[in-house]
């Protein structure tokens, strides 16, 4: 096993350290970099004087925040230069990549032209450590680092494969019972990660760990010493290492080798380190003979998760025999008053195992110059907290002239990130986040890459039909009839929140239905069985399905026709997915998608290919797609297609094979067909044996979408930043990519998607990111470390986040590992410290103004401050609200446009705000073109008069057509609603709800005209072999829906074979269309009534079924214009054809509500409320359509407010509403 040793990297001996230089061939050319001119050395003071001038043995530099620590680093190698030291005899380690960069780039420019020694990080230096030591044959195959998420997702892989070789009788690793349920966990993974890290740090192997589980007790930790054992031999199988185990190995390595004999070792940020690499790094300094200088602060020491451990640095003096302890003084970064707050932080940490007098001295730190400050404030929410940080950051950089990249905002954790920048985004702050907090497929530019890859590597199998399933067996035989006995019926998409439009259509006439919005399913029709009984795909089509949601109130009870912009439509139904048929004349697929169709490829979904069209790789925008969708129904209808499919079927058709869209208009199709040949390309390659790279790089570049993100990016701006930040992520992608073929080569495109799934933390890259240069940065208070702003905001500073007191790894107790034993857990008194020193390093990364923010909460049990808040010496300042208003331009435009029709502001306060919008007008840039549109008089809507159509909304020669939702909206309620929902057809997509409601009408209709006899498990039968197709938001609200559902057809049952006065059925669902005059209109009225019944004395009555969560009042009822019409329409004859020509008086209306219980009196929870309306009387239904007509006929439509206005789905563009004032003001 070579988890314990070295055999994988035996020592080479010809080369004598890492980092030699490469043979060149002669008379080949090599590039050279001009050398810098030298920089002036800088002025140092007496402490750093000392450490320049210390030559031998080692030394630790206690280097506060500010302290000029790398400038004395860099010093004291230039100063060792000088006196002859050889540059290879010389070592600088540092803990990351964007360190030793700047250190290489420093020492450069510091030495000019000489060459500067080795700096490098630690695990770098292992690594060239162990290859200069392999033998010849492993050094041809180079080991491969796995990055932090590889690792999580090995890790994880192979606890999961635990059950399974146990199930086979395979399995070595003997977790305990009560573990063994955790073993597909994520965070009994991230448990497992710390013990294995935690063991090899302290040079631990697999036996070393099993003996020591056995010795304290510890039986999951003899589990994990297995574990363990076959986790290394999987790593060097694959030959790669993760990092804990790379700097193991060098350690390993380093006391069985000659080491390179340094003159000196330099390290940074020594308080980072974990004990392997003190272990290392006591190997380098030949146990302490030889020249170490760490410069270091255990006040920093923040990076315990990671397996750093401060007692590294406070044992510095004991593990290098004796070394001497220097202080740096004096604080060349914080003003005086600021470092006098900082400073108070200190005060409060525990003394350590250092000299005292040199922690004290290092603790009170003198300041190089004057000014800096603190300030603490509390607001009442996160959101107000949130728009007041983005205040100060505006201030500070409008009125103090703080550039934006000199400010940054942070955080003690990165879940508080997203809601910070999008506050800050809105309100005018640019902002960068480090990319590296993110998990590349949360990035918004992979993800459509990531979808196109997964679609194109599907394989191309369609589906088998699926067959059409048996009629429920309680049906009996004697209900079945021809279903040509009952006519078609005509379906339309309803209102949002209005009832299912049905109508009986006119004789010769084709289905008319009505499409709703591109993703969602439709409200379907199809032919009704007339007396027999109706099969599952006949009752999917009378019901339809509805995706997105739930609305309150959806249901079908108005069943009135739509008016002529709704028969104009040229959207046709879809068909149950049983019923799906082919047509032979056409080939033409005139079945439909639930969401799920796969279209005719088989391998590109409905849902993915609107989402592909959607995204930047496609650029097709809604209305191109819309008008798209159109011509592939149009084309199908063309082919003799009488009811094709729905648009998003046609569309992921169209995708799937782009040849379909050769004759289509390239205005809106040009997207989509490009798309569609890339997706065909990529899968022929993928076919060939392309890799995941290949494919993702033919998918991006052969789109304008790099072109466009190079356009933005070269603009700057805020698009600037997010076109940067795209095209990093991309990078990102590939780089992945890449690196999967290198380490699993040939396991397929599918293996490296499910793996870029798996990973649930953002991977470290070697490649630098760009940060933008005019942004303010955010992130968590951890990645600050070493940087440095003139104005840091902390912020969500709140007492149980910050100090987080809880206990890391309380499973597993990775930390009880010790080097001399059961290690004690960490204190509450410990982990405070830490979060101390975590609080101390965000608050000094300041240099002239910190301010602390956090929520104080009025209640008593809301958030509340950190005890941290206080400890900076400053009083809080509770600030009560947001901000007046946001200090940006648009913001300014908005108040001195109010300030100018502001009946109280005097004239000479308007005068100056009118002048103050003409000179913000009259700005531009180089190319003439408005800074601020917003502030010039053309840009006002509210200042032009109303737009009036050349085309009448309806010919004035011509009946006005209306259906009683209409009536309601028009009349009563809002006539700017029922226009933008009715004939601008802006309402939201069909719901749930609607479908839930259409079942129990069609079920009803069954019910009372016979063909299902009226029993509850026949009608729940029925029920089940629709219901599956309504999607719900989640399974347990279909489960909710059912039971109401269930309930409500209980209701009706137990209602329908009661006595209601000697009340006899008469007609169900009766279609009807009446002209009639209403004072100087004539009005055509057209819809279907629920259910007609007559009494013995021939007078009818019209009952509407109600599926909603609300009812009307009494006095609603009394004067319910959908049930007046109803009877109204019954009074010109609507029922004359059902009573063989007989004219009955209208004896009422009433609504039957089968989701509510009626009262207790009245039968209770057993029955439906049943709401009455009288017999008609007055003309006050005749004066609500008179109304309701002339606002048609004169586009009168005015908002209205009330109660409706609550679920309104136009309140954003509805002057009447605060969100929608400014479209006219």
């Amino acid at each position: 096993m070579s988890s314990s040793s070295t055999t994988r990297h035996a020592p080479h001996q010809g080369q004598p350290y890492p980092g030699p230089g490469r043979q060149r061939t002669p008379g080949a050319y090599r590039l050279v970099r001009t050398a810098p001119a030298p920089l002036d050395p800088p002025q140092l003071d007496a402490a750093q004087r000392e450490v320049v001038d210390h030559t031998g043995g080692p030394l630790l530099v206690l280097a506060g925040p500010g302290t000029g620590k790398t400038t004395t680093l860099v010093e004291a190698v230039a100063a060792r230069m000088e006196r002859g030291a050889d540059p290879e005899r010389l070592l600088v380690l540092t803990f990351s990549r964007k360190a030793a960069v700047e250190l290489r780039d420093r020492m450069a420019a510091r030495l000019g032209g000489r060459r500067p020694p080795q700096a490098t990080t630690f695990h770098s230096y292992c690594y060239a450590l162990i290859r200069a030591h392999q033998d010849a044959e492993l050094f041809a195959e180079p080991l491969r680092l796995l990055s932090g998420p590889e690792q999580d997702l090995a890790v994880r892989e192979l606890l999961a494969g635990q059950i399974d070789l146990e199930k086979a009788g395979l399995g070595r690793v003997g977790w305990p019972d009560e573990l063994r349920a955790c073993l597909t966990t994520r965070g009994f993974a991230d448990e497992v990660r710390a013990v294995l890290a935690r063991s090899r740090e302290l040079g631990l192997g697999p036996d070393a760990l099993a003996r020591f589980a056995e010795r304290v007790g510890r039986p999951d930790w003899k589990a994990a010493a297995g574990f363990l054992a076959e986790y290394l031999d999987v790593l060097d199988l694959q030959g790669v290492l993760d990092y804990t185990e790379l700097v193991h190995r060098a350690v390993l390595l380093a006391g069985s080798v000659t080491l390179p004999a340094y003159d000196a070792v330099y390290v940074d940020e020594y308080q980072d380190t974990d004990p392997a690499q003190v272990r290392l790094l006591h190997a380098l300094a030949g146990g302490g003979r030889r020249t170490v200088v760490a410069f270091g602060d255990p006040d920093q020491s923040i990076y315990a998760f990671r397996g750093a451990d401060v007692n590294g640095i406070l044992d510095f003096p004991a593990t290098f025999g004796g070394g001497g302890v220097q202080v740096l003084r004096t604080s060349r970064r914080a003003g005086a008053e600021l470092l006098g707050a900082t400073r108070l932080l200190t005060q409060r940490m525990p003394l350590t195992r250092l000299p005292a007098d040199k922690v004290r001295a290092h603790r009170e730190l003198a300041a190089a110059r004057g000014g800096g400050g603190a300030e603490a404030y509390t607001y009442p929410t996160a959101s107000a907290e949130a728009e007041n940080i983005a205040d100060l950051l505006r201030r500070a950089h409008l009125e103090d002239g703080v550039s934006w990249q000199d400010m940054a905002v942070l955080t003690r954790a990165a879940v508080s990130l997203p809601s910070l920048r999008r506050a800050l985004t809105s309100a005018g702050v640019p902002v960068e986040t480090d990319a590296a907090d993110t998990p590349l497929r949360h990035e918004p530019a992979v993800a459509p890459l990531l979808l196109a890859l997964r679609a194109v590597s599907r394989p191309a199998v369609a589906p088998p039909a699926a067959p059409l399933p048996a009629e429920p067996e309680a049906v009996p035989d004697s209900v079945v009839g021809e279903p040509e006995a009952v006519p078609d019926l005509v379906v339309a998409e309803p209102e949002a929140g209005s009832d299912l439009v049905v109508a009986e259509p006119e004789a010769g006439s084709d289905l008319v239905v009505g499409e709703p919005a591109l993703g969602s399913d439709l409200v379907v029709g199809m032919r009704s069985a007339g007396a027999g009984g109706t099969s599952q795909a006949e009752l999917w089509g009378r019901v339809g399905t509805t995706h997105h949601g739930a609305a309150p109130s959806a249901h079908p009870s108005d069943h009135a026709a739509a008016e002529p912009a709704d028969e104009a439509s040229d959207s046709a139904p879809p068909a149950p997915p049983e019923a799906a048929d082919t047509d032979t004349d056409t080939g033409t697929d005139t079945g439909t998608s639930t969401g799920t169709d796969t279209g005719t490829a088989g391998w590109l979904t409905v849902e993915t290919a609107l989402e592909l069209l959607a995204s930047p790789l496609a650029g097709v925008d809604p209305a191109d797609l819309r008008r798209l969708g159109r011509a592939l129904r149009d084309e199908e209808r063309a082919g003799g297609n009488r009811v094709p499919p729905p648009s998003d079927v046609l569309l992921a058709r169209a995708l799937a094979e782009p040849e379909r869209l050769v004759a289509h208009d390239p205005s809106y199709a040009r997207g989509a067909r490009r798309l569609g040949e890339l997706l065909r390309e990529t899968r022929a390659l993928l076919d060939a044996g392309g890799t995941a790279e290949e494919a993702l790089w033919v998918l991006w570049n052969g789109t304008p979408w790099p072109a466009r993100l190079e356009r933005a990016a070269l603009r700057g701006g805020p698009a600037g930043r997010n076109a940067d930040r795209d095209l990093d992520a991309v990078c990102a992608l590939f780089e992945t990519a890449a690196r999967a073929e290198e380490r699993v080569g040939g396991r397929g495109v599918l293996n490296f998607l499910e793996e870029l799934d798996a990973q649930d933390i953002a991977a470290d890259t070697l490649t630098r990111r760009h940060t933008r240069p005019d942004a303010v940065r955010l992130m968590t208070a951890h990645r600050s470390k070493g940087l440095e702003w003139s104005f840091v905001v902390v912020a969500g500073v709140q007492e149980g986040l910050w100090p987080d007191l809880r206990r890391r790894g309380s499973l597993l107790e990775a930390d009880r590992i010790g080097r001399d034993g059961l290690a004690e857990p960490l204190t509450p008194g410990a982990l405070l410290a830490e979060e101390r020193r975590l609080f101390y390093v965000a608050a000094t990364r300041a240099r002239d103004r910190l301010v602390v923010t956090a929520v104080k909460a009025p209640a008593e049990d809301g958030d509340q401050p950190s005890r941290f808040l206080t400890e900076l010496g400053v009083e809080p300042k509770d600030v009560p609200g947001r901000p007046r208003r946001p200090l940006a331009v648009s913001a300014l435009v908005a108040e001195l446009r109010a300030t100018t029709v502001d009946p109280a502001a005097s004239p000479a306060l308007r005068d100056a705000a009118v002048q103050r919008l003409a000179s913000l007008a009259a700005l531009a840039d180089e190319e003439g073109q408005p800074l601020v549109p917003a502030a010039h008089p053309d840009r006002w809507w509210g200042l032009f008069e109303p737009t009036h159509s050349t085309v009448p909304l309806r010919d004035r020669d011509r009946p006005v057509a209306l259906s009683p939702s209409a009536l309601e909206n028009l009349a009563t309620t809002c006539s700017l609603q029922w226009f933008l929902g009715r004939e601008v057809k802006a309402a939201a997509p069909a719901t749930a709800a609607q479908g839930f409601g259409n079942v129990v009408h069609v079920l009803a209709d069954e019910v009372a005209s016979g063909h299902t006899p009226a029993d509850l498990d026949v009608l729940m039968a029925r029920l089940d072999s629709v219901w599956d197709a309504l999607a719900f938001d989640a399974p347990w609200k279909s489960a909710q829906e059912k039971a109401h559902a269930r309930v409500a057809l209980e209701r009706f049952l137990r209602w329908h074979v009661m006595d209601r006065g000697g009340r006899t059925p008469a007609a169900s669902e009766h279609g009807f269309d009446v002209t009639l005059e209403a004072g100087e209109y004539e009005v055509r009225i057209r819809g279907s009534m629920d259910r007609v019944e007559t009494d013995e004395h021939g007078r009818a009555y019209v009952v509407d079924f109600k599926t909603g969560k609300s009812a009307p009042t009494k006095d609603e009822v009394a004067h319910h214009p959908q049930l007046a019409v109803y009877q109204l329409a019954v009074r010109e004859g609507a029922l004359d054809e059902v009573l063989d020509g007989q004219r009955p008086e209208p004896g009422g209306a009433e609504l039957v509500q089968l989701r509510q219980a009626a009262p207790k009196k009245e039968g209770g929870d057993a029955l439906p409320k049943v709401q009455a309306q009288e017999a008609l009387a007055g003309e006050w239904v005749g004066d609500l359509l008179a109304t309701a007509a002339g606002r048609v006929l004169d586009e009168r439509f005015t908002p209205a407010t009330g109660q409706h206005c609550t679920t309104c789905a136009f309140r954003a563009s509805c002057s009447a509403q605060p969100e929608g004032r400014q479209i006219v003001e």
